[in-house]
């Protein structure tokens, strides 16, 4: 008995021994396998990062084939235009005359977007002047977007160039409530300047827009006046329009003026003063900005007593304003002036201050209230004096022209000093509180 209960202790012996030998293997295995397991969560999560990584990236590139694609898409398109302009311009021939290579005067390029009937009626002005100077002025049109009715009009003119102009990229305005527009028409100018300056080669370029008409002279006075802006670089840009053009304001078709003002609608400027502008063109409302004394600095515009541009654009982008009463009675001269063979020297700078101050000089002052009344009264031409921009406006209001200024100029001023014709051949000057001072008529 007593042998039989020492083998006994020494099985739970073995058996101890056995089970406590098991017990660390399992253990060891499963600290084995634990980290194996964390080794492939965490692969596993380098994994997902990896493949989110990626997906970035393949996400990234795909915006980018898609910026790309209308990238080129859009440079297509421009070959396309581009190599029908150059087969365009080698059948018309429009550089070549008797054989001899002719520098034009200036292109004349037509902004156009939406209004075929429009564009219709201002080619047929233009080219019921324009046979005998064709090699002087070649003609384009530019349309800003994809009208097919504008296209197919623009395209029955076999003697104009057509270019597109067409824009995908999304406009953000700068303010709340602001047209697009206005964004779209700067978008356009610039792209159709740079196209016509740096593409074509052209030293000038006159800019008419789809709702105007043009005088019989209007080709003759730019190039008159393409010769002053040669000459004289205080000439920022010439103009065939007078803000105060209306029919009672006007009188002589041969007078010329310098303004501080731009006047636009019908004008020509220069491809040195482009390669100032374009890089700085603003995202719209670029007449206004042309206005501004940081781009014009202290330059000038050329501009006639009677215009020689009509705009009957009683709807577009401006959606009519000022039309009835400031747009509708434009006169149009009539009278086929022989720029050419006239002195237009008095224009320069040194000469012009002199000559305006002459005139300014001998018209009488009239003084206090009721200047409509007072200047009923007088024979000649008179000057009267306002002191800030609410009585430039009071008389302004009283005459009937316009009253706007911008940057502190009144709309066709010189000086200060705005001029228009009153009772047929009567001049009135307006003239500001410095004026008499900056033309050397008055000493402080």
């Amino acid at each position: 008995m007593p042998r039989f209960s020492c083998d006994f202790r020494w099985l739970l012996l073995v058996a101890a021994v056995a089970f406590i030998y098991i017990q660390m293997r399992l253990f060891a295995t499963q600290s084995k396998y634990a980290d194996r397991l964390a080794a492939a969560v965490e692969a596993e999560n380098y994994c997902t990062r990896q493949t989110r990584l990626y997906i970035d990236q393949i996400s990234m590139q795909q915006g980018q084939i898609v910026a790309l694609k209308d990238e080129k898409r859009r440079r297509d398109e421009e070959t396309a235009q581009l190599r029908a302009l150059v087969r365009d311009l080698e059948r018309k021939g429009l550089q070549r005359l008797n054989g001899k290579l002719e520098v034009p005067v200036a292109a004349v390029v037509v902004m156009a977007c939406n209004r075929a009937d429009y564009l219709e009626r201002t080619v047929n002005s233009i080219l019921k002047y324009h046979g005998s100077v064709a090699s002087k002025y070649p003609l384009f049109i530019s349309q800003d977007g994809p009208d097919s009715k504008v296209k197919s009009k623009a395209l029955t003119f076999n003697q104009i160039t057509y270019m597109q102009h067409l824009d995908y990229e999304a406009i953000r305005t700068e303010r709340p409530g602001e047209l697009i527009a206005y964004y779209k028409i700067a978008r356009h100018y610039k792209w159709a300047l740079d196209k016509l300056f740096y593409k074509h080669n052209f030293s000038k370029v006159i800019i008419l827009e789809d709702d105007m008409e043009i005088a019989p002279d209007f080709f003759e006075y730019f190039e008159a006046a393409a010769g002053l802006l040669d000459r004289d670089r205080s000439i920022m840009a010439v103009s065939s329009w007078n803000d105060n053009g209306q029919k009672q304001f006007v009188h002589d078709p041969y007078v010329l003026y310098r303004s501080d003002f731009f006047p636009g609608l019908g004008w020509m400027l220069s491809k040195d003063t482009w390669d100032e502008l374009s890089p700085k063109w603003p995202k719209a409302y670029w007449d206004d900005w042309l206005r501004l004394k940081e781009n014009h600095k202290g330059r000038q515009f050329i501009r006639p007593e009677v215009c020689r541009t009509y705009n009957f654009g009683e709807h577009g982008s401006s959606l009519g304003q000022f039309f009835s009463q400031y747009l509708e009675p434009i006169k149009l001269n009539d009278v086929d002036v022989k720029w050419k063979s006239m002195d237009l020297s008095y224009l320069m700078e040194d000469n012009y201050i002199e000559y305006f101050a002459s005139l300014v000089k001998k018209a009488k002052p009239i003084y206090g209230a009721d200047a409509v009344v007072k200047a009923n009264g007088v024979d000649g031409d008179v000057r009267i004096k306002y002191e800030d921009q609410p009585e430039f406006e009071s008389i302004a209001r009283q005459f009937g022209i316009f009253e706007e200024w911008k940057d502190g100029v009144p709309r066709a001023a010189y000086k200060g000093v705005v001029v228009f014709r009153y009772q047929s051949s009567k001049r009135v000057f307006l003239v500001g509180p410095d004026s008499l001072k900056q033309l050397g008529i008055e000493t402080s």
